[in-house]
């Protein structure tokens, strides 16, 4: 098996509760920040690396995620109900092929190198099974509460509260086989690679911003206007 990544998924089915009136008519991932539209900030990202496909997975408005992304060179994963991030994963592989791939939420902004990038000249997949973009708590904006997970000297990840999931990762799926239900979160997947050391981080270096809430837009349009993206 390939164990170099040459596919990206996009997860774009959610709801949006976070957003309120917002998405009442409008999926999140069509929420327009600094002028563009939050996929396509994504999407840019997802190009740079040069991927073999991107997939983006939708359900909430499907009809209008299609009819932008159309004429654009990427596959649609349908999703007739709700699957998280996990089941929606799993049902993408057909169209995302063997091997690892990226997974990247298009409600974040970042300011700094692409993180795709970052990831794939850390990965290593001798030692990983997954290795996640974090961002320490100090450099997130729009994130309240602690994060997610700390790190120990190796890179590896544990639960915490130092470091907040930005959204970007590099996974094998193999494990998404074992997991016995049909929507679930990749939490689980991340829970059993953990138990295996080969949990992993990459630290951003630069800043980042959630907008998965009507306040992260002004944020993340303040973000974009102090340097390029």
């Amino acid at each position: 098996m390939n164990n170099q990544p040459r596919a990206i998924m996009i997860f774009a089915a959610g709801f949006g509760t976070r957003m309120g009136a917002l998405t009442k008519d409008l999926p999140k991932p069509l929420i327009t920040v600094g002028g563009r539209l939050l996929i396509d900030h994504a999407l840019e990202l997802a190009r740079a690396i040069q991927p073999k496909v991107i997939v983006v997975n939708t359900h909430y408005h499907a009809d209008q995620l299609k009819a932008h992304l159309a004429p654009l060179d990427v596959l649609l994963s349908y999703e007739p109900q709700i699957l998280e991030t996990g089941g929606g994963l799993r049902a993408a592989l057909p169209l995302l092929g063997t091997g690892p791939v990226f997974t990247m939420n298009p409600d974040a902004i970042w300011q700094g190198p692409n993180p795709l990038d970052m990831l794939l000249k850390a990965w290593n997949p001798d030692l990983m099974d997954a290795l996640l973009m974090c961002i320490p708590v100090a450099q997130a904006m729009g994130h309240t509460g602690t994060g997610d997970f700390d790190t120990d000297d190796m890179g590896r990840l544990q639960r915490g509260s130092s470091l907040v999931y930005g959204g970007a990762q590099i996974l094998k799926t193999d494990g998404l086989r074992d997991i016995g239900k049909t929507a679930f979160s990749l939490n689980l997947l991340w829970d059993q690679i953990n138990e295996n050391n080969r949990l992993y981080c990459c630290n951003y270096p630069g800043k980042w911003c959630d907008v998965g809430h009507p306040e992260g837009i002004d944020m993340a349009e303040s973000l974009l206007a102090k340097s390029d993206v």
